[in-house]
């Protein structure tokens, strides 16, 4: 699929969270990642759902049949197959979302905002899973300086109600030399260095 949505970022974060899921090596899926406790392929699973609810809460479709916050941990039988399924219906509700919207429906609270913010918060999450199924599976951040920048700011906007939820963990304290993309993940209280050893 080579979908434009009209929003750059999310655009950037939908392929990067399928290009490192196309490239998980059969080995990879169940290895640990930075989501305490959840295997390559948890995260997976919830990336995943994530996409389907907000693609369910523009369109009024159904949502995920999985509660995405409880993946089974069962790999799919395509992983790759799995995921696109849920990136297109994403892509095509966003496609059909002015990005000069003032208002559009989300999974996250206020579950009303900007559409331009919405989106940002769709890339926020598909961006930093595929981030976590990069260090997870040996590949490299698919995070860039510019991106990273982009989604902080979204993140310093939504993330603080959804913390109280567990989908983030504490904010991590700043170091010095983090580029954008370290300040990112510290902010969503993530070690930019994790390694699976940690």
């Amino acid at each position: 699929m080579s979908s434009t949505t009209g929003f750059p970022v999310l655009d950037f974060s939908l392929r990067a969270l399928r290009d490192v899921v196309g490239r998980v090596p059969a080995t990879g899926w169940d290895l640990p990642t930075p989501c305490a406790d959840w295997t390559v392929t948890q995260v997976l699973q919830h990336a995943a759902g994530d996409q389907l609810g907000f693609a369910a809460f523009l369109t009024g479709e159904p949502g995920p049949e999985e509660n995405p916050f409880a993946p089974s941990g069962v790999r799919p039988a395509d992983p790759v197959a799995y995921l696109e399924s849920a990136l297109a219906r994403s892509a095509a509700a966003w496609a059909g979302v002015s990005p000069d919207a003032g208002e559009v429906a989300v999974p996250v609270p206020p579950n009303k905002l900007p559409a331009r913010v919405g989106a940002g918060a769709c890339a926020l999450d598909a961006a930093v899973h595929a981030w976590d199924i990069a260090l997870a599976t040996g590949q490299p951040s698919p995070l860039t300086p510019q991106i990273a920048a982009e989604l902080l700011a979204v993140a310093r906007e939504i993330v603080e109600p959804l913390r109280a939820y567990g989908a983030y963990a504490p904010a991590l304290a700043g170091q010095d030399g983090d580029d954008a993309a370290a300040a990112l993940l510290r902010h969503l209280g993530r070690d930019p260095r994790w390694t699976p050893a940690t």
